[in-house]
């Protein structure tokens, strides 16, 4: 059975260009070394500085059969649909990116980035998860 992959709109396209070129500027400033929490207020000061819409820490309600559970928290969520998972390890494992593809099945969104920062060039440690028909 072949997955129909469903691809961002031209707007959410656009959040994600501004997105990871905001990642990528923090990265170049700071380098690679710091924790996972130094990253994420570096981040939001330069989503703010260029004017992007972000909300951080976002509660995320996990329900089961209809019934609510548990709680998560999605680090960061741009323009209300962008989910940006973010992480300072040595690399990135299997059980990061189901993380994000749980945030993107209970949040109902469709696209996310999980950007890890301990790495030498940030474009090794980008990865873009988009929610697909079978792992909806």
């Amino acid at each position: 059975m072949k997955r129909k992959i469903l691809e961002p709109s031209p707007q959410l396209d656009a959040l994600a260009h501004q997105t990871i070129g905001a990642a990528i500027e923090v990265h170049r400033t700071l380098g690679p070394g710091f924790l996972e929490s130094v990253y994420e207020e570096a981040l939001c000061i330069e989503f703010a500085s260029q004017g992007l819409p972000f909300a951080r820490q976002v509660p995320l309600e996990i329900a089961y059969k209809g019934r609510a559970v548990g709680q998560a928290r999605m680090d960061l969520v741009v323009g209300g649909q962008l989910v940006v998972e973010l992480k300072a390890v040595p690399q990135l494992l299997p059980v990061h990116v189901a993380q994000v593809v749980s945030y993107l099945r209970a949040s109902g969104n469709g696209l996310a980035f999980l950007i890890n920062f301990d790495v030498p060039l940030l474009r090794a440690g980008v990865r873009r998860i988009v929610l697909s028909e079978k792992s909806a």
